[in-house]
């Protein structure tokens, strides 16, 4: 059987269904509930069954009055109580099939099999007429579907994306950095456009050969900082965390539980970074996104701002 992994999902034994958010799962899978079976909801499955979908805020306090053993940081279900997984790379032939914009974003990566998905409402058949497309790409073959949108884009053969769109997203992830500064930092990470006017992006996900070495756990707080560091590794910036080597005094890699800051800056960039320091061994880290609003923290290339 294979492992659980980042941006899976899982149903539990009530119908529940949550969206897999790390690849610490050993042993409770971590993981954000999004749909509810409700009588009500507005969420139709194929089946008939109606679901609700649950924003961030609303998904923590439901599990804290309902299923209290799961909450946490990340909600934490135990293995005996998964109904079942559902898998990205999976599901996308049936996704696909019934979803031409999918069908055709699949047919523009043209990656080997394995190694594409499409995750969200898609992949639990709750979508409706404005859902967006959670295409997933897994290892190093994102970054071949990642030139791939940008050639697109430049090209015409993909939509980039409206004044309006960005407005949307900016307003939907309230970062603590200027809307033009927030651009200015997204227009150059080519994960993101819209395809027939359906707006979509790309996910990096590890393959499983990598997932050993993904960080895991929290560290000794040590409190709050702001450092200036010069970027040395941004290979792993769009992984969930987002991991960005560092040369600094005394912190060795800043990290990004927050997705606004994935794929933030570039090899040889110097950045500014406010978060939470922790110690893991002997090495200190600081941390973005300690919590789910990310309140007071941030990554901005202090190269890509003053050139």
């Amino acid at each position: 059987m294979l492992p659980v992994r980042l941006r899976d999902f899982i149903e539990d034994g009530d119908g529940w269904l949550y969206a897999v958010s790390t690849y610490d799962n050993s042993d409770r899978i971590g993981c954000v509930l999004r749909y509810v079976p409700e009588e009500n909801g507005a969420r139709v499955h194929p089946s008939g069954r109606r679901y609700t979908k649950y924003d961030f805020e609303e998904a923590y306090a439901h599990i804290a009055q309902h299923k209290p053993e799961y909450a946490g940081l990340l909600h934490r279900v135990p293995y005996e109580d998964v109904k079942r997984v559902l898998k990205p790379d999976q599901e996308i032939d049936r996704i696909a099939a019934t979803h031409p914009r999918v069908k055709k974003l699949v047919t523009l990566f043209a990656q080997p099999k394995g190694t594409v998905g499409c995750t969200g409402s898609l992949l639990c058949e709750l979508e409706n007429e404005s859902s967006d497309i959670d295409m997933v790409v897994y290892g190093k073959n994102w970054f071949d579907a990642q030139a791939l949108v940008r050639q697109g884009i430049r090209a015409g053969t993909i939509e980039g994306l409206s004044e309006a769109m960005w407005r949307k997203v900016y307003e939907k992830r309230k970062p603590e950095i200027p809307y033009d500064s927030f651009v200015l930092h997204e227009q150059r990470k080519w994960n993101r456009g819209q395809i027939e006017g359906t707006y979509f992006d790309i996910l990096y996900t590890r393959s499983y050969d990598e997932m050993k070495s993904a960080p895991s756990g929290r560290g000794t707080v040590l409190g709050k900082a702001t450092i200036e560091a010069k970027v040395i590794d941004a290979s792993l910036a769009f992984d969930n965390p987002a991991v960005y080597k560092v040369e600094h005094e005394s912190v060795s890699r800043v990290l990004s539980f927050t997705h606004t800051y994935s794929g933030q800056a570039l090899n040889g960039e110097k950045i500014e970074a406010c978060g939470v320091l922790e110690e893991h061994g002997s090495e200190q880290w600081l941390v973005v996104g300690t919590t789910r609003e990310a309140r007071g923290e941030y990554i901005v290339s202090k190269t890509l701002l003053e050139s």
